[in-house]
C-alpha cells in the first residue's frame, strides 16, 4: 500500500523543510495506529507559500498563458489520477476510513473526472466578449483571474474537494495555497507530487497541512485575494466574517441536512437502491447525504421496514480495505463520540432506533453501526442538526404540501431528492424545495458540468460547471471607441 511519511512541505512547487519541528500524526481509523507523519505547517510556512503564490501571479507565466495551455496541464493531471487510482484510493481509505470501493469510485474517480471536465471546458471557454453599450458604442467585457487563492478542504472527501478547488482556480490562471485537513494530508501530498510532474510552473501551487490557527492566518493574509472553503457551517460563518472585514472574495460550501421525499406512489423496490447509497455514503460523512427520509404516513411503517431491511442486507460493516465492506469506521474517535452523542439525544427526545443505535461490536476502529430512527418529528435535534455519521431519520408527512413544508423546515439547503411514479408531480415538488442541488428519481447528486452549492446556511457561491470557473474570475469592462476592432 502506498502510504508514506513526509518530512518536507510542498511550497511554490518545491519540497522544502518546514519552519517548525511539530508533526501531524496520521492515524488509521480502522487500526487506531499511526500510519504516517507529515510536517505541521506554521504561520511562517503559510507566509512563504503565499509569497511564492503572489510572485507567481504577479510576475510568472501561469496567469499569462492561454487558457488552452493551462487546460492541457489539467488534462495531464486527470490522466495521472486515473493511472494511479488504485494507489490513491488505498491512501484515502487508510487515512480516513472510507470503504475502498467508494474510494475508488468517488474519492479518486470523481476528482479525475473534475480535472478532465475543466480541462475540456478550458478548450472552448471565452474570457472576452464585445458588447454594444448604452452610452458607449462598444464595450469589451473581459474576465481575469482573481489572484492568489487560499483553498481549504475538510477530511471527508479530501482529494475530491481539492479537485473542486484546484481545477477551476488553476484553469482561470490563479495561483493557489492549498491547506488540507490534518486528518488527511497524505493524498494531498501525493497530488502535489503528481502536479509537479505535470508541468505546473514554480510558485503556482503550495500544499501546507495545518491546524485552525494557521488556517485563520491563511484566510486573513493580505496577499490572498480569495478563499475557497468547504467544511462546517460554524467554520464557514467565521471565515465569512473574516473575509468580510477585508472585503475578500469567498466561496463557502458548508453543511447539509438533506431531505429525501418518497411520494405515496413510490416503488420502494426501485427507489431504495437509488436512495440508500446517497444516504449512507462514505460512512455517513457527506454534506449531501440524504439523512432525512420523508415517508407518507399511510406507508410509514412499510418504508421504515424496507429501509431497515436494505441496511441489514446490503450495508455490511467492517474493514474498509475489504471490497465487500459498505460501512467503515468514522474518521476519528471524536467523530465517533459526537455521532454516539446524537444517537443518545435522539433516544432521549423520543425517537426509536429501529436498527443500530448501540455501541459497535467491532474489535477495533472508530465504528458506529448504521442507525435508522423512526417516530421522528422534524423539530428533534437529530432531524435538524448535521450528524455526519451513518444515522438516518424517517419522518412521516400528510400530503405533498406537508412534505414540502417539512423538507424546507431546515437551516440548510444543499441537496435533496424526490421519488415518485409521476415525473411531472416529482418535478413540481423539486421546484418548491429551497436547496441548491436536487434529484428527481435519480441517484446522481452532483454533475460536474452544472453548478453545485447551497441555499441558506449551506453556503455561498457555486462550484463545478462554468459557474464554478467564473467564481475564480474578476470581470472588467473596457469602453472602446466605435472605430476600433479588438483582437479577442
Amino acid at each position: 500500500m502506498g502510504v508514506k511519511s513526509y518530512d518536507k512541505l510542498f511550497i511554490g512547487g518545491q519540497w522544502v523543510a518546514p519552519e517548525g519541528t511539530e508533526t501531524i500524526r496520521v492515524i488509521s481509523p480502522y487500526t487506531e495506529e499511526v500510519i504516517a507523519t507529515v510536517p505541521d505547517g506554521t504561520i511562517g510556512d503559510i507566509n512563504r507559500a503565499v509569497a511564492a503564490a503572489r510572485n507567481a501571479f504577479d510576475r510568472g507565466p501561469w496567469p499569462r498563458m492561454a487558457m488552452s495551455e493551462r487546460a492541457a496541464v489539467l488534462a495531464k493531471i486527470g490522466e495521472r489520477l486515473g493511472a494511479e487510482l488504485p494507489e490513491l484510493a488505498e491512501i484515502i481509505t487508510a487515512e480516513m476510513g472510507s470503504p475502498i470501493l467508494f474510494s475508488q469510485l468517488a474519492q479518486v474517480g470523481a476528482p479525475m473526472m473534475v480535472f478532465n471536465y475543466f480541462a475540456e471546458l478550458g478548450g472552448s471557454y471565452a474570457t472576452d466578449e464585445v458588447r454594444t453599450g448604452v452610452l458607449s458604442p462598444q464595450v469589451l467585457v473581459t474576465k481575469e483571474p482573481v489572484g492568489v487563492v487560499g483553498a481549504i478542504a475538510p477530511w471527508n472527501v479530501p482529494l475530491f474537494l481539492a479537485a473542486a478547488k484546484l481545477a477551476p482556480s488553476l484553469l482561470a490562471g490563479c495561483t493557489v495555497v492549498f491547506k488540507p485537513a490534518p486528518e488527511t494530508p497524505l493524498d494531498a501530498f501525493r497530488l502535489a507530487e503528481i502536479v509537479a510532474e505535470c508541468g505546473l510552473p514554480e510558485g503556482v501551487l503550495s500544499v501546507v497541512p495545518a491546524g485552525r490557527e494557521v488556517s485563520e492566518h491563511l484566510v486573513t493574509h493580505p496577499d490572498v485575494d480569495k478563499i475557497s472553503f468547504t467544511g462546517s457551517t460554524a467554520a464557514g460563518k467565521k471565515i465569512a466574517a473574516l473575509c468580510g472585514e477585508q472585503l475578500k472574495r469567498c466561496t463557502l460550501e458548508l453543511g447539509g441536512k438533506s431531505a429525501a421525499i418518497l411520494l405515496d406512489d413510490v416503488d420502494l423496490g426501485t427507489t431504495l437502491p437509488m436512495l440508500m447509497p446517497n444516504a449512507l455514503m462514505n460512512n455517513g460523512q457527506a454534506c449531501i447525504a440524504q439523512t432525512r427520509i420523508l415517508a407518507p404516513r399511510a406507508r410509514y411503517d412499510e418504508v421504515v421496514d424496507a429501509i431497515c431491511q436494505q441496511v441489514a442486507d446490503a450495508w455490511p460493516v467492517g474493514d474498509p480495505m475489504d471490497m465487500a465492506t459498505a460501512v467503515g469506521p468514522l474518521v476519528a474517535a471524536r467523530q465517533r463520540d459526537r455521532v454516539e452523542g446524537y444517537i443518545a439525544k435522539g433516544k432521549d427526545e423520543g425517537a426509536i432506533a429501529k436498527i443500530g443505535g448501540n455501541p459497535s461490536t467491532q474489535p477495533h476502529g472508530w465504528f458506529v453501526e448504521p442507525t435508522i430512527f423512526s417516530n421522528v418529528d422534524n423539530k428533534m435535534t437529530i432531524a435538524q442538526e448535521e450528524i455526519f455519521g451513518p444515522v438516518l431519520v424517517v419522518i412521516p408527512y400528510d400530503g405533498d404540501d406537508d412534505a414540502v413544508s417539512i423538507a424546507n423546515d431546515s437551516n440548510y439547503g444543499l441537496c435533496g431528492s424526490v421519488f415518485s411514479g409521476d415525473n411531472d408531480r416529482g418535478l413540481g415538488i423539486a421546484r418548491q424545495i429551497r436547496t441548491g442541488t436536487y434529484m428527481l428519481n435519480s441517484a446522481t447528486p452532483i454533475d460536474f458540468a452544472t453548478p453545485f452549492g447551497g441555499y441558506k446556511e449551506s453556503g455561498v457561491g457555486r462550484e463545478f460547471g462554468p459557474e464554478g470557473l467564473e467564481s475564480f474570475f474578476e470581470t472588467k469592462s473596457i469602453n472602446l471607441p466605435a472605430d476600433y476592432t479588438p483582437s479577442i
